[in-house]
C-alpha cells in the first residue's frame, strides 16, 4: 500500500467484524514493531499486555468510554466488537524520566502496521483505570496510559473539509458512515520560510 493510502486508511475505528478474531501473534508482531521505535533518552518504560481471548476482551471493552462526540452512542454491540486489545503501560520502575511521545510514535506505528494487516483500530486514553487494573490484575508499579482497540473493521469513514462552521465533531449520518471534518492544510501551515 502507498504510504499516503495508508496513512489516509489508519482511522479511528469504532466498529469492527466481531466473528474475525485476531491471533496472539498478530499482536505480539504489532508489539515487537513499537519496541523499535524511539524512545526518548532510550528509557523504555512501555510495557503492554495483550488481550485476545472474548473473556479478556470484555473485561477491557467495559473499562473504555467509546465515543465522546457520540453521546448517545454507548459502544458498538456485540457483534461489532474489537477482537484485540493492547493495553500500555509505564514502568514506573524504571529510572530517568519518559515523553509521552514515545506513546504516540509506539502507537502510530502499531495502527500503520495494522491497517497494512487489513485491520484497523483505535487508541482511548477515556479509561476506568481502576476498573482495569483490577481486573486483570495490573501490578501497582505499571501505570495504564492507554488502550488500542483493533480488528477488522466494517464502518465507511470519510474524511471532509471542516465546514463554515468550524466544528471539528466527528459524527454519524443515517447510514452510519462516520465523517471527519479535517483542517485544511492551508490553516494549519503557519509559516514557509
Amino acid at each position: 500500500m502507498e504510504f499516503r493510502t495508508l496513512v489516509e486508511t489508519n482511522r479511528s475505528y469504532r466498529r469492527f467484524d466481531a466473528s474475525k478474531p485476531i491471533a496472539e501473534a498478530t499482536l505480539t508482531e504489532l508489539v515487537d514493531l513499537a519496541r523499535h521505535t524511539p524512545s526518548a533518552g532510550n528509557m523504555q518504560p512501555l510495557k503492554y499486555i495483550l488481550s485476545h481471548t472474548p473473556e479478556t476482551n470484555s473485561q477491557v471493552f467495559d473499562a473504555i468510554g467509546w465515543a465522546a462526540y457520540l453521546p448517545d452512542w454507548p459502544g458498538p454491540g456485540p457483534e461489532e466488537r474489537p477482537t484485540g486489545y493492547i493495553i500500555m503501560l509505564v514502568d514506573t520502575e524504571i529510572g530517568g524520566s519518559w515523553a509521552p511521545t514515545d506513546a504516540g510514535i509506539a502507537v502510530q506505528t502499531m495502527l500503520l502496521a495494522a491497517v497494512d494487516k487489513g485491520l484497523g483500530g483505535v487508541m482511548f486514553g477515556n479509561i476506568r483505570k481502576k476498573k482495569l487494573r483490577e481486573s486483570l490484575d495490573i501490578p501497582e508499579s505499571l501505570d495504564i496510559f492507554l488502550v488500542l482497540a483493533l480488528g477488522t473493521p466494517v464502518e465507511k469513514i470519510v474524511l471532509k473539509d471542516v465546514g463554515a462552521d468550524g466544528s471539528i465533531k466527528y459524527y454519524r449520518d443515517p447510514d452510519m458512515t462516520h465523517h471527519v471534518p479535517k483542517r485544511a492544510l492551508a490553516d494549519i501551515v503557519v509559516s514557509s520560510k
